[in-house]
Order: C-alpha cells, then sequence, then structure tokens
C-alpha cells in the first residue's frame, strides 16, 4: 500500500499483510525491515495493516495503521515504535482516529 522515498534514494515499502515496512536500496531484492515484522499485532514492536508512510530527514519512519487506528513513529534503528496519534480505538474523541 504505502510507498515512500528518502533522500538517499531508498524506497520505503509498506506490507500490510505482513504488518512490517521494509527499505530498499536500487536492485535490492529483499530490503532491510525497519518497522514492525513481529506479526500483525497491536505491540510496540507490531504493526496490523500498515498503510501509509512518510520518512524524516533522519530516516524516522512515520506509518498509519488502519487496524490499530494509530500514527506510529520508528526511530532508524529502533526496534519498537512510538505511539504519535490515536491508538484508543476508532472514534471522534481527542485521542482517536
Amino acid at each position: 500500500w504505502g510507498l515512500a522515498m528518502d533522500e538517499q534514494r531508498y524506497l520505503y515499502v509498506s506490507d500490510h499483510v505482513k504488518g512490517e515496512v521494509r527499505r530498499y536500496k536500487f536492485g535490492e531484492n529483499i530490503g532491510t525491515l525497519v518497522a514492525g515484522g513481529n506479526g500483525q499485532g497491536g505491540g510496540l514492536n507490531q504493526l496490523n495493516e500498515p498503510r501509509y508512510l512518510f520518512v524524516d530527514r533522519q530516516q524516522n519512519v512515520y506509518v498509519s495503521e488502519w487496524a490499530n487506528q494509530r500514527v506510529m513513529k520508528w526511530n532508524k534503528g529502533a526496534t519498537e515504535g512510538i505511539v504519535i496519534a490515536g491508538g484508543q480505538g476508532a472514534g471522534s474523541a481527542l485521542t482517536q482516529l
């Protein structure tokens, strides 16, 4: 679903089935895991149906998740993400998406 490219021309791809985001260098087939990769779920080391991506200049990855109703920030090299928006289920409250 989600694609993003950083300033070094790495391509980031979200896989909503595997619950992960991988970074690819031009010509690579496998890529490097940068977010999730521990099965789908709601833990800080998991993603559940990741959709859209944004990568900042420090190669931190921001991921929106459809099933968890949250936005996560994964610092470069991190094994866990940080919830920066939502995570309290769907709804109209200020803490919900």
